[in-house]
Parts: structure tokens; sequence; C-alpha cells
């Protein structure tokens, strides 16, 4: 079987699905490798390693019509403009794997039409952002490795941005006092953005409304703020953060105000998979902060958790500098790239048996991120989205890779 791995074709995307490092082992479960030429040079990784490691390098047009899976970090969902070149590239039983932003239609109607365009080709495709947060998929848990990036890059971005030093200093001209850093979510990102910070000297506390969080929070050094807000349902049975009521949200701003004013970062993590981001920070609570703060909104790219962010721009507002960075991890390629591709790499080992790719339906990781087969949308979530007949349920004849 044949894996090839595209040149990312996002503008700005400059990571790679595969780094060199982790073609031996595909090669080992009896795959062949085609990696295009310059595909992996954004990220740090040239062409002569992929050749050191048992890869081999071609043009775009042969990795498309040799291949018989392909690897990317951004398939034509997450990237709907320059990847339509590639669809009439693609061939029927052909397999795609990466992120497809299968639940972008949550918020935009028409975000499936590139999921039924690949259904239509034929081709069979497998969203990394749906891998079910389950202790035998941790490996292959790509929003988690790519948080962790971006929780660390956010807090170098606030750093920077920030006129005064995060650590306590004490010198020949006076003690430095330590700058006050508030992340608000303790997920992936949000925990990396704590650790980062912590490292730097600042003096860090974070929210969370998963109290259960508490902990891990505190493990790192930082002070957990209780807001005393009663929470239900805040995740779904997969793991992932569920979007609160109206209600919830504005009780929680009100009482956040304090803790915003009194610090000098603040670092927003909050995202729900599928839906514009919770506004947390409102013009009034930036309004109230001392002039030289900074927010970095890592939500920039769902709409921000801040009132004030501006997508892929940063802005001053009442002396108050908010940055609202998108595609984060593309900004650490080389890890973020070598993160991705033991990602990808372990989860198509998953679908690999002695060289060859076997789908077993029954199988909740297989499930869980196929979202196309056969000429249909078989997501089931995505089928509800569509607004599309449940599929009949098969009692045979499950493992196959059609």
């Amino acid at each position: 079987m044949i894996v090839g791995v595209p040149k990312e074709t996002y503008p700005g995307e400059r990571r790679v699905a595969i780094v060199p490092g982790v073609v031996p082992a595909l090669v080992k479960a009896g795959l062949s490798v085609l990696v295009e030429a310059g595909a992996g040079e954004a990220a740090g990784f040239p062409d002569s390693e992929y050749r050191d490691k048992g890869a081999a390098i071609v043009e775009r047009g042969e990795v498309f019509a040799k291949a018989d899976v392909i690897l990317q970090v951004r398939t034509l969902g997450a990237n709907p403009d320059a990847a339509k070149a590639d669809l009439a590239l693609l061939r029927k039983g052909q397999v795609v794997i990466g992120f497809a932003e299968p639940l972008a239609a949550l918020e935009a109607p028409n975000a499936l039409d590139e999921a039924k365009a690949l259904a239509e080709r034929g081709v069979t495709l497998f969203g990394m952002e749906l891998m079910p947060r389950i202790t035998r998929a941790q490996s292959m848990d790509a929003l988690s490795s790519q948080a962790t990036v971006a929780g660390y890059k956010a807090v170098l971005l606030a750093a920077e941005a920030l006129p005064r030093m995060f650590p306590m200093l004490m010198t020949a001209a006076g003690t430095i006092s330590p700058a006050k850093v508030f992340v608000v979510g303790a997920g992936v990102a949000g925990l990396q953005a704590i650790a980062t910070a912590k490292r730097l000297g600042a003096v860090v506390s974070a929210y969370d409304v998963r109290p259960a969080v508490k902990e891990q929070v505190e493990s790192l050094g930082a002070s957990f703020v209780e807001l005393g807000l009663k929470t239900v349902q805040i995740e779904d049975s997969n793991g992932y953060a569920q979007a609160m009521d109206e209600d919830f949200y504005r009780r929680q701003r009100e009482l956040m105000a304090k803790i915003v004013a009194a610090v000098d970062v603040v670092i927003t993590t909050a995202v729900v998979p599928g839906r514009r981001a919770p506004v947390l920070i409102t013009a009034e609570m930036v309004a109230a902060m001392a002039p030289g703060s900074v927010i970095v909104d890592l939500a920039a790219e769902h709409g921000g958790n801040c009132e004030s962010t501006r997508p892929d721009r940063t802005v001053v507002e009442h002396g108050v500098t908010i940055i609202g960075p998108v595609n984060v991890p593309s900004m650490v390629p080389y890890h973020a790239s070598q993160m991705y591709a033991k990602n990808v790499s372990s989860f198509l080992l998953h679908l690999v048996s002695e060289g060859e790719l076997k789908l077993d339906l029954d199988d909740q990781i297989t499930r869980d991120t196929l979202m196309t087969r056969g000429g249909e949308v078989v997501h089931v979530g995505m089928r509800e989205l569509l607004g599309l007949a449940p599929l009949p349920v098969r009692t045979e004849g499950r493992t196959d890779a059609d």
C-alpha cells in the first residue's frame, strides 16, 4: 500500500502531515511512502531527511496518482479554496486522512459542501477532529497535541507584547514584581499556557467551568479561581466541551470582571466544537484593564472569547493589546508537525493490518472518525446536519476498505 504526503496549500500553513522520523514505522508496517518535493521545508524537514528514512520524493501529481492513502494536515474541508484544485486528482476508493472541520456546519450551513464533494468522488475521508477521547486513542488525539503547541505559543505572544517582564527580579535597581497571568479554560491549551507562564516566572491563576480540573491547575503551581456557578453537562460523551446557555455566560462575565481588571495578561482558550466561541471578555471588561495589559485570544478563529478580538489581527483598545492569532500551531511548525505526524501515523497504523487497509466499523475509533465512504456521507452527526436519513445498519461484512 502506498501512502502519499502532499505539501500543504492553505495560506500560511507551515506544517506537514508526516515528518521523517515516523517514516521507518510506516515502512516497517509494509507501506511505501511518497512525499511531495518541498512538503516539509517550511517546518524544517528537508527532502534529504525523508529520503534517508526511506521515503520517495516525487511531484504533487504523482502523490495523488499513486497513493492509496493521502495524509494531510488540512483536507478539503479545512482548506476549501486552495484544495479545490486537488479534488480532480482524487479517485474512487482513495483514502484521505486529516483535519476536515466536520462540525463547521453548526456555524456555517454550507460548510459540508466539501465533504459532499469528496463523497461524490468516492473518497473515504477520516476527520482527525472526530477522534474519541478514550484511552486507546490518546496517541491519535491531534486536537490535543496541537492545542499543546497553541497554549505554549500564546504565552510567548503575550510576553512579547507585554511592556513588562514576567518574572520577579531582585536587582540593584530595585525589585521587579512578577506579571499576573489569568488563563480562562483549563483544557489542554490552557494547562500548557499555565505551565509555560509559570516557567517564565509569572503569578498565574486560572478558571474553568469544570471544578474537577482544580487539582490539575494547582499541580502546575497556579491558583484556581472558583466563581460558584452551577454547571451541568459541560462535556459530551466524547469528552469535548458543550455550549452553556447565555444566562450562564452573562453571570460568568459579571463574576470574572474584577479578576480580569486586576491582571496583566489574559489568555482565553474556550472553544466549543462546531460553534462560535462564547464571549467571555466584554468591551467593558477590556476598558477596565490597566493600560499595557494584553489579551491573547486562542479562540479567535471561532469568533473569539473577547468581544474586541479581530481574527488574525492585533488591536489596541483603551491601551490594552488584544491579539487574535489564527492557526497558532503553524507558528511552531517543527514540533507541531512532529506531534501531528505521530497522531496521524498512529491512526493509520490502527487501520492497517498486514500492509493493507482494513476498516473495522465495529471499532469506535474507526467508526467515529469516518466521514465519507462508498459515495455517501456516513458520519451520523454530519448526516443529521445535512438533513439526511440515517443509513441502514450493516449486519455483515463490516470489515472492509470500500
